[in-house]
């Protein structure tokens, strides 16, 4: 699917993202109009999904990362679609995951201290449809976050 020029563009994508086309192009050891052209069959391809913007939520005043363990009264036939969709309108939930097993959703969600979870916990968190069970993980330290893949 992927030959070594494709692989030496998104390596060189994955670590400065920000490189221009000609910089990527110099890096990954092809010419501009070639480099262009990969990109755009990657992202025609869907490998390439896009670019974004990675904002450390910390620096603007989020001091709280709390997962929360929700198993779903599965009794109700849309609750996981009722419960993705009320969790979505909370700004604070930053990912919602879904599992096969005892635990059916993975909400990670910030707040800007404790009172603040407290508030969002009781006001927003326990008001969401269908939760059968909840445990709520507080987090004490990221050991390891990379999205880059091995190419």
């Amino acid at each position: 699917m992927l030959d070594d020029a494709d692989r030496r563009i998104l390596r060189q994508l994955q670590a400065d993202p920000t490189l221009s086309g000609a910089e990527l192009a110099e890096r990954a050891g092809i010419n501009a109009a070639t480099c262009w052209r990969r990109l755009e069959r990657l992202r025609e391809r869907g490998v390439l999904r896009g670019s974004r913007a990675v904002i450390d939520w910390r620096a603007l005043g989020y001091t709280v990362e709390v997962s929360l363990r929700v198993t779903l009264d599965k009794t109700v036939p849309r609750a996981f679609e009722d419960l993705a969709d009320a969790a979505r309108q909370i700004p604070e939930v930053l990912e919602i995951q879904t599992f096969l097993g005892q635990v059916d959703v993975r909400l990670g969600l910030i707040a800007r201290d404790l009172a603040h979870y407290q508030q969002l916990y009781r006001e927003r968190i326990l008001t969401l449809p269908h939760i059968a069970d909840l445990e709520a993980l507080m987090h004490v330290a990221r050991i390891k976050t990379d999205e880059t893949v091995p190419l």
